[in-house]
C-alpha cells in the first residue's frame, strides 16, 4: 500500500461533487440482456448499503459497447444510465464509463453476474478512509468452483500477477480483478488508453507508477450467468496484458538486460585486452568470444539508451515520476554531455584503429593472431556514434531539450498527451 499525505485526501474529500452523486457504479456491456436485471438489482442493493453505511448517494452507468440484444432499452427501465461507447472492447467502455461517470468514487464491476457489487461497500470505504484506489483480491475472497477455468486460476493469473507485482510493486495480491473502486479525480489523472482487457492491468500500473495509495479487500468470484462463452479469450488478452507490462516497464525490458549484458561483455573484454599485455596473468580468450563480446556490449550499450528514453518518456507523458536514481542520472547527462562522451568514444576508436593499421603496415601487411585491437578500436567508434545518436534521441523525447526531464514532475495536465498502442 502506497501512502500520501493526510491533508491532500482531506482537501479532496471535502469537495462535493456538482451533481449530488457520490458513487457510480459502472458496468461495461456487451449483449448482456440475460446478466443485466441480476447485475442491476445486485448494484441498487451495494448502493443502498453504501447509503447506510456511509451517507453516500450513488447511481448506475451501464457503459454499452454497440449491444444488439435489447440491453440499452431493459438497463433504461431498469433505473440505469446507458452510457454509448462506440469504440470496441473491455477497456473502452470502462474508460468511457469512467469518464460519463458523475460520482467522485467509480465503482467498477462486470455486467455478466460474476461479482457480487457489494462486497464493492467495503472499497468505497476504503476510499473514505483515503485510498485512491481499491482491489479486489478474489484469491482472499474466494473463487467459486467453476467460475475461472484452470488455465487462468493456476497459469494466467498467477504469472501475470506475479510479473506485474515485480515489475512495479503495486502491493497487492490481484491485479486483474474485475471489481474495483477508484476516485474520479484519479481516474481521469491516469490517463487510462488500454481498450481491451489489458485495461486491468494498465491502471494497477500506473496507479503504482503514480504512486497512488492502494488498498486491497477481499471479493467474491462467481460463476456467471450467461449461457454463451464470455467474451475473455485466455490467449489472445493473456498476451495483450503481457505485452502491456513490457511496455511500460523500460527498466526491464531494457536496463535490465542492458545492466546484465555489459557486467558479462566487459568482463570478457577486460580479460582480452589484458592477455595481450600479461599472456601469463590473464586467459586468452578467443577471437569469437572477443568478437561476442563486443556485439554484446554495443547492443548493452543501445538498451541503456532505450532504458532512459522510455523513462524520460514516462515522465513526460504523465503517468511515471522521476525517481532518485533518474533525477541524479539526468542533472549528470545532458545532450552536450553526450555528445562530448561520443565523440571521446570516436577519438579513440579511431586512434586505436590507426594503430592497428600501423602495425598491420609493419607486419608487411601479414595476418595477426589476435583481432582484439581491431575489435576494440571498432567497438570504441561504434560506442561513440551510438552516443551521439542516442544524445539527440533523449533530447527529442525530453522535449528537445538539453537536460533531460529538466525541472519535470510528471505534471496532471500531461496525462491527457498518454498514447500508447494496445
Amino acid at each position: 500500500m502506497r501512502h500520501e499525505p493526510a491533508s491532500q485526501f482531506q482537501h479532496a474529500r471535502s469537495i462535493a461533487p456538482a451533481t449530488g452523486v457520490d458513487v457510480t457504479i459502472v458496468m461495461p456491456c456487451l449483449n448482456e440482456v440475460q446478466c443485466l436485471p441480476h447485475c442491476i438489482a445486485n448494484a441498487n442493493d451495494a448502493l443502498r448499503r453504501i447509503a447506510d453505511q456511509y451517507g453516500l448517494s450513488g447511481e448506475i452507468v451501464v457503459a454499452d459497447n454497440g449491444s444488439t440484444d435489447g440491453s440499452q432499452a431493459l438497463a433504461t427501465g431498469l433505473g440505469a444510465r446507458v452510457v454509448p461507447v462506440a469504440e470496441r472492447g473491455y477497456g473502452a467502455a470502462l474508460i468511457g464509463g469512467g469518464k460519463a461517470s458523475r460520482g467522485r468514487y467509480i465503482l467498477m464491476g462486470d455486467a455478466d453476474g460474476s461479482y457480487d457489487f457489494t462486497d464493492g461497500v467495503a472499497m468505497i470505504g476504503e476510499l473514505e478512509e483515503g485510498a485512491e484506489l481499491c482491489m479486489g483480491s478474489r484469491f482472499k475472497g474466494g473463487i467459486t468452483p467453476g467460475a475461472m477455468p484452470w488455465k487462468n486460476r493456476y497459469i494466467g493469473n498467477p504469472v501475470l500477477t506475479g510479473i506485474l507485482k515485480l515489475f512495479f510493486r503495486p502491493g497487492i495480491s490481484d491485479a486483474h480483478s474485475g471489481l474495483r473502486a477508484i476516485r474520479k479525480d484519479s481516474f481521469l489523472e491516469l490517463g487510462l488508453s488500454g481498450a481491451g482487457m489489458e485495461f486491468a492491468s494498465e491502471m494497477v500500473i500506473k496507479a503504482a507508477l503514480k504512486r497512488l495509495r492502494i488498498a486491497e479487500t477481499p471479493v467474491k468470484l462467481l460463476p456467471d450467468l450467461r449461457d454463451r462463452p464470455p467474451h475473455l479469450r485466455p490467449w489472445r488478452d493473456g498476451w495483450r496484458h503481457l505485452r502491456y507490462l513490457f511496455m511500460l516497464s523500460p527498466t526491464w525490458v531494457f536496463g535490465v538486460p542492458a545492466l546484465v549484458g555489459s557486467i558479462v561483455s566487459i568482463a570478457l573484454l577486460f580479460a582480452a585486452v589484458m592477455h595481450q599485455f600479461a599472456p601469463g596473468s590473464f586467459p586468452r580468450i578467443g577471437n569469437y568470444w572477443t568478437i561476442l563480446a563486443a556485439a554484446m556490449l554495443g547492443l548493452s550499450h543501445m538498451s541503456g539508451i532505450l532504458a532512459a528514453a522510455g523513462n524520460i518518456y514516462g515522465v513526460r507523458a504523465g503517468y511515471r515520476l522521476p525517481n532518485p536514481f533518474t533525477r541524479q542520472l539526468t542533472r549528470r547527462v545532458h545532450l552536450e554531455s553526450m555528445l562530448i562522451g561520443g565523440g571521446l568514444f570516436i577519438a579513440a576508436g579511431i586512434a586505436v584503429l590507426g594503430m592497428v593499421v600501423w602495425q598491420w603496415q609493419m607486419r608487411d601487411f601479414a595476418a595477426t593472431y589476435s583481432v582484439v585491437p581491431a575489435v576494440v578500436g571498432t567497438l570504441c567508434v561504434t560506442l561513440g556514434f551510438q552516443n551521439v545518436l542516442g544524445g539527440f534521441l533523449l533530447a527529442i523525447v525530453g522535449g528537445n531539450e538539453a537536460q533531460f526531464m529538466a525541472g519535470h514532475s510528471a505534471p496532471a495536465k500531461a496525462v491527457d498527451q498518454v498514447s500508447i498502442a494496445a
